[in-house]
């Protein structure tokens, strides 16, 4: 059987819902809004190392603002849930904001030494 997610649209190899593509969308065509996120974004990576307590921290950020803003901003109003009460996971955003707009992160890898090695 074949499944179709409908909601769901990939950018750069991250699955957005319909309601984190709009905010995302909203970000992107208003500069003052974005260069806040980035700089947000920025400071919780820098805070800490823990990628995923940020992106859960900032996915809270996001519902927050989302909650905020769709009060003046028609189209984030019809991005957010329809039932009262209800909540939609930004997650996804948080996790793709964090891979492009916050610092480059190198993993700290040991080298093992082979046993194999030539003399």
């Amino acid at each position: 059987m074949l499944f179709r997610w409908r909601g769901f649209r990939k950018v750069r190899n991250m699955s957005l819902n319909h309601t984190e593509e709009t905010l995302f969308e909203y970000l992107r065509s208003h500069a003052e809004e974005r260069h806040y996120w980035e700089a947000k974004v920025q400071a919780a990576m820098g805070k800490s190392s823990d990628s995923h307590a940020v992106s859960t921290s900032l996915a809270l950020e996001l519902w927050q603002y989302l909650e905020e803003r769709s009060r003046s901003v028609p189209v984030l109003c019809e991005a957010g849930p329809r039932e009262p009460g209800a909540r939609i996971s930004l997650r996804n955003l948080a996790e793709y904001m964090m891979r492009i707009w916050g610092p480059i992160r190198v993993a700290n890898r040991s080298r093992s030494k082979s046993t194999h090695e030539c003399q």
